[in-house]
């Protein structure tokens, strides 16, 4: 460290330098805790159209009115559209306001359900009805921020958006897919240095925040118009980059036309069994219990499990463990899972403890939660498909959070169970990629034995383990094929031998070898890892077979770990994030193939696909789905789909 102590003794804040970071990293409470002043809102971008530089926003306050604006719209090529509600879930949310804008600079908002007193609201019925056409107009293209949210919403009323052109969330994070900041208040801020009304000013925050629904018609007009103008505007900002990075096919043919898809999978939702569910959770609380009970036991008295400081002293000074690093003086050694898993092999406690957390955290965040997720008007779970979130294309979800249930254990396997169709007459439904990463590393690695083995559908592991300790492939062993099919994946995350030795029963030197004779017998998978670290190095980003992007400037770190780590992402997310892409496709194609059918796609998680399928569809359902899977993209290798039918989830596979 370059620093004396004496350089580290408390000085006078330079004001002037701390309001411009503050101002510029947007850190409104700070800002208002130094100086007790916000960002003050700018009333026009500082970047932006020339031509026009003010904004003119309009209130349309009769159906006439209304009428006059709906008829300049449809025959404007494009406009931004956004909507006002009264909640951000948009299952609930119910239509204040609408608003548009064919030009930078212009807005315009209809208030339809403001209860403030004024009477400023055009006619709820009349104006949805005029509203329906314009949207449903296939002549003029419609884009918004986060258009999914809209599109939910209007679905409500009976109105459809089409085409659905462009969205500027989904732009933004297509052109920089590891950012966090997607939001119209971020992009504004990025692109032309204006700071946006904030909804707070509005509504209010905390538990004195109000409905949008009671905001005065004349405040709403300006918030919600600014909405749709900045949205227009980032459009013609985006377009151009989405063009000269060869984003095209990803956005347009692959990211927008999945807003309908994810929108029809929310609206359906799944059936959850909430009886069982609370079955489950009374055996999990006994279980949780007796695990309670015998901790205490072997710890030799009560404590509180969940406080790492109690726990740490039980483990490195009661039990006398070894003890696996030290974060802080005040925390003391780590007890995170790695450190307790290591301990497992060592004494009954940290097992013990290891349970218990995956217990507790499986009852509270999936037993005891899912049912008071369920909506009382459809009896089903709505979870939110989110686009923006992972920098490898996977989509993620949200309220509940359904990628994460555990699969390889008991307990994840039984809350699967509580998922099931919607009636006596359906059926669930569930199609997973067959080992569909190792698959695209056979084809971007071009190996002819990876090729071959799959080819010749042979059991993809045992052929790994018969390479590798060169026996026949009949005489391969279960541990073999564990150590083989450990390495298999684990070779996409640039896995070592140290890291090796660790996920199986090989020492470092075992792991060693494994790997070196792994790519004697592999080598186009050496080829192919060390052309994508070369590739990283040298342009700074990696890209899907479909040219989705992931930007790498850690890649030339000083610093070993840094750079180790991004490399590991260069090899994987080529990997990782063309599976992304195959399976959106394959879902954009089913969706399309299933319009008119009773049945519906209702999950995606990871590589896996969930459907509840009306009985008398089934055969029909089966023969969709698995083209859709299997011939969403061709590769070196084909695509295999599994596909299992059940009265629940778990007893699809």
């Amino acid at each position: 460290i370059e620093y004396k102590i004496d350089d580290l003794v408390r000085r006078e804040m330079d004001s002037d330098a701390t309001r411009t970071l503050f101002e510029e990293l947007e850190f409104k409470g700070l800002l208002k805790q130094l100086f007790n002043e916000t960002p003050a809102p700018q009333d026009e971008p500082a970047k932006g159209d020339d031509k026009k530089p003010e904004h003119d926003y309009e209130c349309v306050s009769s159906l006439k009115d209304l009428k006059s604006l709906l008829a300049r719209l449809s025959k404007a090529k494009e406009f931004a559209v956004d909507t006002e509600t009264t909640s951000l879930n948009s299952l609930e949310a119910e239509l204040v306001g609408v608003s548009m804008s064919d030009a930078a600079g212009k807005g315009w908002y209809i208030p339809l359900g403001h209860k403030t007193g004024d009477d400023g609201n055009v006619p709820f019925d009349k104006a949805i009805a005029e509203i329906k056409k314009l949207l449903e107009n296939p002549k003029v293209q419609k884009f918004g921020q986060n258009i999914k949210y809209d599109l939910e919403v209007l679905h409500r009323y009976d109105i459809d958006i089409e085409p659905i052109a462009f969205d500027t969330m989904l732009a933004s994070y297509v052109l920089d897919p590891t950012s966090r900041e997607h939001s119209l208040d971020a992009l504004a801020k990025r692109h032309f240095d204006y700071t946006m009304k904030p909804i707070s000013d509005l509504i209010g925050s905390g538990k004195k925040q109000k409905s949008f629904a009671q905001v005065p018609i004349e405040q709403a007009t300006f918030y919600a118009a600014e909405d749709a103008d900045i949205t227009y505007r980032l459009r013609a900002v985006q377009a151009p980059g989405i063009e000269e990075h060869d984003l095209g096919n990803l956005y347009y043919n692959i990211e927008l036309p999945l807003v309908k898809v994810l929108a029809a999978m929310e609206e359906a939702g799944i059936a959850v069994d909430a009886k069982f569910l609370k079955k489950l959770s009374g055996e999990m609380k006994k279980k949780l219990d007796e695990l309670v009970k015998r901790i205490y036991e072997v710890a030799g008295g009560e404590f509180n499990i969940n406080s790492t400081q109690q726990l740490s002293h039980i483990l490195f000074e009661k039990l006398g463990l070894p003890t696996k690093g030290k974060t802080a003086k005040k925390t003391g050694y780590s007890t995170d899972v790695r450190v307790l898993e290591e301990l497992a092999e060592l004494h009954e406690f940290p097992k013990l403890v290891l349970d218990y957390r995956q217990f507790t955290k499986l009852k509270s965040t999936y037993v005891d939660a899912l049912p008071k997720l369920i909506s009382p008007t459809t009896n089903r779970v709505h979870t939110s498909f989110n686009q923006t979130i992972a920098a490898t294309g996977r989509l993620s979800s949200t309220d509940p959070n359904l990628q994460n249930i555990p699969i390889r254990t008991d307990e994840g396997r039984q809350i699967r169970k509580a998922f099931v169709p919607r009636g006596k007459d359906y059926v669930l439904l569930a199609a997973d990629y067959s080992q569909i990463e190792l698959r695209i590393l056979a084809h971007y690695s071009s190996d002819k034995g990876l090729i071959k083995a799959f080819h010749n559908a042979e059991d993809i592991h045992a052929r790994t383990a018969a390479e590798v300790y060169d026996v026949d492939i009949k005489d391969v062993t279960a541990s073999q094929r564990r150590a083989a099919k450990t390495a298999n994946f684990a070779v996409i995350y640039g896995v070592s031998a140290f890291g090796l030795a660790q996920q199986t029963d090989l020492d470092r030197q075992g792991a060693r070898h494994f790997i070196d004779t792994y790519f004697k017998r592999y080598p186009g998978i050496r080829d192919y890892i060390e052309s994508t670290k070369k590739f990283a190095r040298d342009n700074g980003y990696v890209t899907t077979l479909f040219n989705r992007r992931r930007y790498l400037p850690e890649i030339k770190s000083k610093n070993f770990n840094i750079r180790q780590f991004a490399e590991r992402t260069a090899i994987n997310t080529p990997v990782q994030g063309t599976a992304a892409d195959i399976i959106k496709k394959a879902m954009i194609t089913i969706h399309e193939e299933l319009k008119g059918r009773q049945s519906a796609m209702v999950l995606q998680v990871h590589d896996e696909l969930v459907f509840d399928v009306h009985r008398d569809e089934l055969d029909d359902v089966k023969q969709i789905v698995r083209d859709g899977m299997e011939k969403a993209v061709k590769l070196k290798v084909p695509l295999v789909a599994d596909i299992g039918v059940g009265d629940n989830w778990l007893d699809c596979k």
